[in-house]
């Protein structure tokens, strides 16, 4: 394979134990590929390798969690050797699958080198899909194939190494699952070419009683595709939550601003609402006693807690604030009695703010190193035992900022003719469809989401059977873990949308998060996306949409085919959208069906 072809870095020295005697980052196993996360690290560990970045980091370091990447090799001896091919194509459920890979045998060469590795580390590792297709610009896999995290601290050695491999197994069992498939037939991707390498980390983070965990997740992006106020698109967004990274990535709750505004929250319509929706609860790996055996969960060896328990190790005294309740304020800090605030009020608004000031200089330094928008994960750690308080980069990929010549104004999201007018979009350009997918207003029930997430689904697996985008139109956030904060969809269940519209409620409000796997994918994919405050300020005419003829129902969504297309318009540059008739004399379909237009409403 030639040096330049994608996923391939061959400059990462082979794995020897001497690697974990020395102060090298990455290392690899096996021959091929190092697929899309291991080549990203392998580029970021070269530019995090030079002292001037490290200067413009002060008093933060940056560096790669200690890092052995499973080239694609590895991957396509097991399957091979296991006869295992089978399954890119079957439709077997994916516990047949994972039970399959899971008996299945490691390759034994290298067998030796993965032992060496586990008895010279004895903090909890991350082993995680590395995949040809994962964090590809135009065709991204976020968020689709599985990560697990094992403890890695069980007495025996024997054990300790059976985990492990188990992790492996089950990593490479998710190339072949049901989710990974209809995603890749969403993007027209053919899954049995894909090649899986796997990216085995050190979990940054400090042990904590029972609980292994980093004081701070972060999702960093070069690129703010929802920038208010006075913060501008051009000087990013962050996203920070206690503990593991998997509340972000999942979509749960976290604290999201401007780095070059580190003081402004982000806009919650009171204080009390500021504490009912700030993250309450913490994922960790689980260092106390083993749970339930079942080696075909990725959270098997994770734990979440509560900000209580935080507390109590400690960890949240430079990251949270108080709320009273009978002003209705909140206090700085942890000194006084009352409800805490996950809000990192002391890390971003004392001494200067030297933690924003170092991401900004992580992310310009990562953005001009390889001349794209990019979104870091970091995991970041700091105690009286570190020389320096450390910004651990887990992963770095490239982003997507759309641009062209559509654009919209003011008025133009008022207009009369409009299905929906938005004020926050997100992605840039138009096209018309015909099929609508939405959540009906009279049936939604917030206590129901995983129900409609399904029902979703199975509508989105006809339309992407038949070859027709859609628009999408539903209540909270998409793509949420949170079944009380939108309707917890995965990529996959919704992958044939080209368009996407989340409606807010008052009291069901989505809060856009823009480090979750979720909307990685939706930017990537240059998928439209509009935000509807209803009913405040913008508004939705469903009866527009009731009058198209209705190809599918279910208990809360419908499916309708327009007689004319509408077109979805979004102007990225001033993040306003809107969904309107293609033809606004001849307008939507009247109940006679008189006009006839596209089916498909492809351009």
């Amino acid at each position: 394979m030639a040096d330049n072809e994608p996923g391939r870095a061959c400059s990462i020295p082979y794995f020897s134990r001497d690697f974990l005697r020395s102060s090298a980052r990455l290392s690899r196993i096996g021959e091929g590929a190092l697929g899309g996360k291991g080549t990203g690290l392998a580029r970021i560990d070269s530019l995090l390798s030079r002292p001037d970045i490290q200067e413009r980091l002060a008093p933060y370091e940056a560096r790669i969690p200690r890092t052995v990447v499973l080239a694609t090799g590895v991957f396509d001896s097991f399957v091979e050797r296991n006869g295992l091919a089978q399954f890119a194509t079957s439709s077997d459920p994916d516990p047949v699958v994972a039970r399959a890979f899971q008996n299945a045998v490691l390759p034994p060469e290298i067998l030796g080198d993965l032992r060496a590795l586990i008895d010279g580390v004895r903090v909890p590792l991350a082993v995680r899909s590395s995949s040809l297709l994962e964090d590809s610009l135009s065709r991204p896999f976020a968020g689709v194939y599985a990560t697990k995290m094992t403890p890695n601290n069980q007495a025996d050695p024997d054990e300790r190494f059976r985990k492990f491999v188990e992790a492996v197994k089950l990593v490479y069992a998710s190339t072949y699952y049901l989710g990974a498939k209809a995603y890749g037939r969403s993007v027209a991707r053919s899954l049995p070419s894909e090649k899986m390498a796997v990216v085995i980390q050190e979990v940054v983070g400090s042990r904590h009683g029972p609980r292994f965990y980093p004081r701070v997740s972060a999702v960093a992006r070069s690129h703010d595709f929802y920038a208010a106020g006075a913060a501008r698109p051009e000087e990013g967004v962050v996203s920070l939550a206690l503990g593991l990274g998997k509340t972000i990535v999942d979509g749960g709750a976290c604290w999201t601003y401007s780095p070059a505004h580190p003081r402004v929250p982000p806009p919650y319509g009171s204080n009390r609402d500021l504490l009912r929706m700030s993250q309450s609860r913490f994922w960790a790996v689980n260092m106390g006693s083993p749970p339930v055996y079942d080696p075909l969960a990725e959270a098997e060896y994770l734990v979440q807690s509560s900000l209580q328990e935080a507390e109590y190790d400690r960890v949240i005294d430079d990251l949270a604030s108080t709320y009273e309740a009978s002003s209705d304020r909140i206090y700085l800090g942890v000194g006084r009695e009352g409800p805490r605030v996950l809000d990192f009020g002391p890390l971003l608004r004392l001494g200067g703010s030297p933690f924003s000031t170092a991401l900004r200089e992580l992310v310009s330094a990562c953005r001009e190193y390889v001349d794209a928008q990019v979104e870091l994960e970091l995991a970041c750690d700091w105690s009286d035992s570190r020389s320096a308080p450390l910004l651990g980069v887990v992963q770095v990929r490239p982003m997507l900022v759309a641009d062209g010549d559509t654009s919209l104004s003011v008025d133009d999201l008022i207009d009369s003719t409009n299905i929906l007018g938005a004020s926050h979009a997100v992605g840039h350009g138009r096209l018309e469809t015909a099929d609508v997918v939405y959540v009906r207003p009279d049936t939604f029930d917030p206590r129901e989401t995983v129900q409609i997430a399904e029902e979703v689904a199975g509508l989105n697996r006809d339309l992407v059977e038949k070859g027709r985008p859609y628009l999408l139109i539903g209540f909270g956030r998409w793509g949420t873990t949170d079944p009380w904060g939108g309707i917890p969809v995965r990529w996959e269940q919704v992958g044939g949308a080209r368009a996407i519209v989340e409606v807010s409620l008052p009291s069901f409000r989505a809060a856009p998060s823009q480090g979750s796997h979720f909307f990685h994918n939706v930017t990537s994919l240059q998928v439209l996306y509009l935000g509807v405050s209803e009913p405040e300020s913008e508004r939705i005419d469903w009866s527009l949409l009731e009058r198209g003829t209705e190809v599918a129902r279910t208990d809360h969504v419908t499916h309708v085919r327009l007689d004319s297309p509408v077109r979805v318009e979004v102007d990225g540059r001033n993040g306003r959208g809107r969904v309107c008739p293609v033809d606004p004399e001849g307008g939507l379909p009247g109940a006679d069906g008189s006009r006839t237009g596209s089916a498909d409403g492809n351009d």
